[in-house]
């Protein structure tokens, strides 16, 4: 299991034009609380951390998520969008197909985007983002957080029924020992710096592309909205990317965020 090169994805960024400062380190609590203390001390735009092994990472909800060392990608990017604020939110969304275009770039898999923050292969969880804004004293930044499970075959057994890694959806006929996480942390790279620039412009074709990828539309679903769990059929996503949800009463909805979105099978 190799270690990531920051030294090298550095240099292929310059070479691409990409934006991207990029730094990684062996082990670190969080990429995301350190990019916030980097934020706060005044850094720019740009900078990008890879952690080989987290011990405090986060999800939504403060769920902690632990790494193993050198087998998936775990990473932060701190932003300073130009865009107005009110537009931020739409970060997680193009965030969100950046992960999916780079996956399909590299592999023969059809990842699949479960609203509001997670991509989905074969109905399991194989990548989650978490986007945090904050105030600074030179201004309003986000930081991004980021991770992808590439090369991990096991999971705790609680997780075994509802995750995946990249390594493990390929198909049968494609027997590789690991998948390079060298090549599709660039990839990466290359993609989110192309679908964030979306942000004030082409956010409508970008929509209509995560409706294609849905993975929730049309699936009774359950979700948690200011502490009270709500029922429903998802129905649409709107142009700024929030979910159109059917009440059992005939109401219609519309879900700007949620916690614990679950399918409800029925029988």
């Amino acid at each position: 299991m190799s270690s990531l090169n920051a030294a090298l994805m550095q240099q292929e960024c310059i070479a691409q034009g990409l934006p991207w400062q990029v730094r990684a380190v062996d082990q670190i609590p969080s990429t995301s609380d350190e990019l916030r203390a980097a934020a706060v001390r005044g850094e720019a735009h740009g900078h990008v951390l890879f952690a080989e092994s987290q011990t405090a990472g986060r999800g939504r909800r403060e769920n902690r998520w632990i790494t193993p060392g050198r087998l998936d990608l775990m990473f932060s990017l701190l932003l300073r969008p130009q865009a107005p604020l009110a537009l931020w939110p739409r970060l997680t969304t193009l965030a969100a197909l950046a992960i999916c275009r780079a996956i399909e770039e590299e592999l023969p898999l059809k990842p699949q985007i479960k609203w509001p923050n997670d991509i989905y292969i074969e109905g399991r969880k194989v990548s989650g983002l978490l986007a945090e804004v904050l105030s600074t004293q030179d201004g309003t930044a986000l930081i991004l957080g980021i991770g992808l499970n590439v090369n991990s075959r096991e999971f705790p057994p609680e997780l075994t029924e509802t995750a995946t890694s990249l390594v493990n959806a390929l198909p049968a006929s494609i027997l590789v020992r690991e998948l390079d996480r060298q090549q599709i942390a660039l990839r990466l790279l290359l993609e989110l710096n192309n679908h964030l620039q979306h942000l004030s412009q082409g956010f409508t074709e970008a929509i209509a592309e995560v409706r294609r990828r849905s993975w929730l539309l049309g699936k009774q679903i359950r979700a948690t909205v200011e502490g009270q769990e709500i029922y429903g059929r998802a129905m649409d996503i709107n142009q700024e990317g929030h979910l159109i949800l059917a009440l059992a009463d005939g109401s219609i909805r519309t879900l700007t965020s949620a916690e614990g979105v679950r399918q409800v099978i029925s029988g």
